[in-house]
């Protein structure tokens, strides 16, 4: 009975010590792929419905168009939408290094989501914690990002796992919270300040997106969501205010067909935005 205890012993601490290196080799692999991100960014919102995803995408092309070196990584797991509106198809390829290799949207854009894994784009995935904090990580580690300027992580809504895995994982990563003027909005966006604060991941600043809508036949400005609630919530929680983006109909259907909105429409009031909020985070 003794020895086939001190057996059982032996197995455990073999397999534990297997996992350790495992682990130690994951790191490594992290540690080492992030070393060549210059600036990393986590694209956050309290609530659904903000137009989150939109600001990744757009803020990606942008500071793209820039010129900068552009990775964009899509951890909303459940919703993963960034692939259609960048209009990528196909499956994520394995490199010469045994690397997943990013999906090029242009020479200064690659991005990578679970989507682009699944051969059934509506399939559900149904994870819970352990398995999405898994592929997070190799989603940093096992991806060939190559030399990047900015890497955005398009996240999803709430303070969930997906949020949490960035923060313990990226420890420089800095949070762009996403609202909208309305207050039911900006209720939950203070929450996602609180998380920054929480799990110490710096908070870049906040941006206001549909931020009035300009009307096309008279020019003039119509608050849809109200006006200036995500200025005065940055102010109280002394955070930056990075900007507003004006609502625009079009940049929904360029999303749906996979179309560039900046590319399409670049003399909108909203194409500036995007483009001037990109200065601004450039200069930061």
């Amino acid at each position: 009975m003794e020895n086939h205890k001190k057996g059982i012993v032996q197995i455990q601490s073999k397999a534990d010590m297997e996992k350790s290196v495992a682990q130690a080799e994951e790191d490594k692999s992290i540690q080492k792929s992030l070393g060549k991100i210059k600036n990393k960014f986590v694209v956050m919102s309290g609530k659904g419905g903000v137009g989150k995803t939109s600001v990744s995408v757009n803020l990606s092309i942008a500071l793209a168009n820039m010129g900068y070196q552009v990775g964009l990584m899509d951890v909303d797991l459940h919703g993963p939408d960034v692939p259609r509106m960048l209009g990528l198809n196909g499956m994520l390829g394995v490199g010469a290094n045994k690397k997943l290799s990013p999906m090029n949207y242009s020479k200064n854009l690659r991005a990578v989501s679970i989507e682009s894994l699944i051969v059934n784009k509506d399939d559900a995935i149904i994870w819970r914690g352990p398995l999405k904090y898994s592929v997070i990580k190799q989603f940093i580690g096992e991806v060939d990002w190559g030399d990047l300027d900015y890497l955005i992580i398009d996240s999803p809504p709430g303070t969930g796992d997906e949020p949490l895995t960035v923060a313990q994982t990226i420890s420089d990563a800095k949070a762009i919270i996403v609202t909208t003027p309305q207050e039911v909005s900006l209720a939950d966006v203070r929450k996602s300040i609180s998380f920054c604060r929480t799990v110490k991941m710096e908070i870049l600043g906040l941006i206001e997106n549909m931020s009035g809508f300009i009307c096309p036949h008279c020019g003039k400005g119509v608050d849809l969501f109200g006006s200036g609630g995500g200025e005065r919530t940055a102010r109280a929680a002394e955070i930056n205010f990075i900007g507003k983006i004006p609502f625009d109909p079009k940049v929904v259907s360029c999303g749906d067909a996979g179309e560039s909105f900046q590319e399409k429409y670049a003399s909108s009031p909203t194409s500036a935005a995007f483009a001037e909020i990109a200065r601004t985070i450039a200069n930061r």
